[in-house]
């Protein structure tokens, strides 16, 4: 094979696997959000054949014929092409060794899952999905040993969220989170708390679309390019980098939970919408990681949208749209009541300093089911005694605690912890940020374009061009958890005047 014709036929295969995702991704779009409740069968059967097609086209030997050519004149190729076939080469070598039959069964199970997790939540009912369950943890073994057989299980899965990251390094990140935070989280528990109660008055579902809107106006995400829906446990969808969905939730006794679900969504959102059109329709469009991902999405999230100057900033139009509901609340107010710290049961709502006891206790869990020292049927009472003895908590019924989470359905073993390393890259990126510019001044009057044009040139633009490692020392330089660590003890420090 030549090498135009070893080109050629990189390109007519990304095409056709963004054609395939992107026909995956519709269908779960519409599960997710307005399908009518009990029609997963018909799409189960249409990812299947989906999942089957994708699979027979990566493994067609004419394609291993041509990545190896490609390999072999590697030093002929731009930088762009040596790595669509260093990610493609990858993904080959995973499906190659994935029977096909497995590959379209574990498509129509995750959709099964998806559906029978939303009921089993409705009813707190853990023995509805412990069957779905056990069947997910079990292919997630044997992918496991498809992935990387020289790799433990648990650290074969956790390398397809974050490269490079095993449970030796994550047990050692995770020490030093517990060993810094546990004592501020004890320390802000002995303080008086701040008052909540108003973010918990009647807020109409109507008013606050109006401040999703609002939010998605500061954080200029083109509506023409990113739309918004409604789901049960909010996520993000790229289909290109100009067309980018969000969702999210509305409780009408619950201001803080849209709010902040909006700008977490907004933050995946606005990553893949800076991603250079270059790399659009190839193997290297979207978020290089799930980490790094997270960084972007907690950024907005926390370190902006929980900051007093953006608060202050949007006051204003909170009191615009809930005149009645926050009257006599100052933004200083609302600053404090958005930061209070205390242990909760859902992650989701979680507070930003004991956000990362919740991701623990989802790591150990995974490291046993996948390990196999933990029965599927065990989690419950293993998730309500780690809960007790991490977060001090009693947990009431399963929908409030082992269901909560969608992540389990769709067979994501291994995502959880991307959660607590983005927190901890994202608090690094704000250090360096704010060594080069006047991060806070223009956010203090609903600018965020600096911040935005600052990650975009360490992060957003080269999609999955830079290895998630690489993207992480662009942005961060040596990655050390302690600037996470010393930026929430100096947040919680004045927040409740340790």
């Amino acid at each position: 094979m030549e090498l135009h014709e070893a080109l050629a036929r990189l390109e007519t295969v990304q095409r056709k696997l963004f054609a395939y995702n992107t026909a995956s991704s519709a269908l779960y779009l519409d599960g997710a959000t307005v399908a009518p409740r009990d029609t997963a069968e018909g799409r189960g059967v249409a990812l299947g054949v989906l999942a089957g097609e994708q699979h027979r086209l990566m493994t067609d030997p004419a394609l291993a014929q041509a990545l190896a050519v490609l390999e072999q004149r590697r030093d002929e190729l731009d930088r762009l092409h040596v790595r669509e076939v260093e990610e493609l080469g990858r993904s080959v070598r995973q499906l190659t060794r994935i029977p096909a039959e497995e590959y379209m069964a574990y498509a129509e199970l995750t959709n099964e899952a998806d559906s029978v997790w939303k009921r089993a939540k409705e009813t707190s009912d853990f023995a509805l999905f412990r069957p779905c369950l056990e069947k997910l943890v079990e292919y997630n073994r044997r992918f496991a040993g498809y992935y990387d057989p020289s790799k433990a299980p648990y650290d074969a899965l956790l390398n397809e969220y974050e490269r490079g990251v095993d449970t030796a390094y994550l047990d050692g990140f995770f020490r030093t989170l517990r060993e810094k935070l546990v004592p501020l989280i004890r320390a802000v528990g002995e303080k008086p708390q701040p008052d909540v109660r108003f973010l918990h008055r009647y807020y109409p579902a109507a008013r606050q679309r109006a401040f999703s809107d609002y939010l998605m106006q500061v954080m200029d995400l083109d509506r023409r390019h990113c739309g918004i829906g409604e789901t049960e446990h909010p996520f993000t969808l790229n289909f290109t980098s100009r067309d980018v969905r969000i969702t999210t939730h509305y409780y009408e006794d619950d201001l803080a939970s849209s709010m902040y679900s909006v700008i977490h969504e907004g933050g995946h959102a606005r990553y893949e919408l800076d991603v250079d059109p270059q790399v659009e329709y190839t193997v290297l469009a979207g978020g290089a990681s799930m980490g790094v991902h997270e960084s972007q999405s907690r950024f907005y999230e926390n370190i902006v949208g929980r900051s007093r100057p953006f608060i202050e900033a949007i006051f204003p139009k909170m009191r615009e749209l809930f005149p009645e509901q926050l009257a006599g609340v100052t933004p200083e107010m609302f600053w404090r009541a958005v930061n209070r710290a205390e242990p909760s049961l859902i992650r989701t709502e979680a507070d930003e300093l004991t956000y990362s006891l919740h991701i623990m206790v989802r790591y150990e869990i995974e490291k046993a089911l996948i390990g196999g020292t933990l029965a599927v049927k065990d989690v419950p009472e293993t998730w309500n005694r780690l809960y007790k003895e991490y977060l001090g908590l009693e947990v009431p019924d399963d929908a409030r605690g082992c269901l909560q989470d969608s992540h389990w359905s769709g067979g994501s073993f291994g995502y959880f912890p991307s959660y607590a390393l983005g927190s901890a890259y994202g608090a690094q990126m704000l250090r360096n940020m704010e060594k080069e510019m006047d991060v806070w001044g223009p956010v203090g009057k609903g600018d965020l374009s600096h911040i935005t044009a600052w990650l975009t040139e360490k992060v957003h633009r080269y999609g999955n061009l830079l290895t998630p490692a690489q993207l992480v020392e662009n942005a961060c330089g040596v990655f050390d958890p302690t600037a996470y660590t010393d930026y929430l003890t100096k947040k919680y420090t004045e927040l409740y005047g340790l």
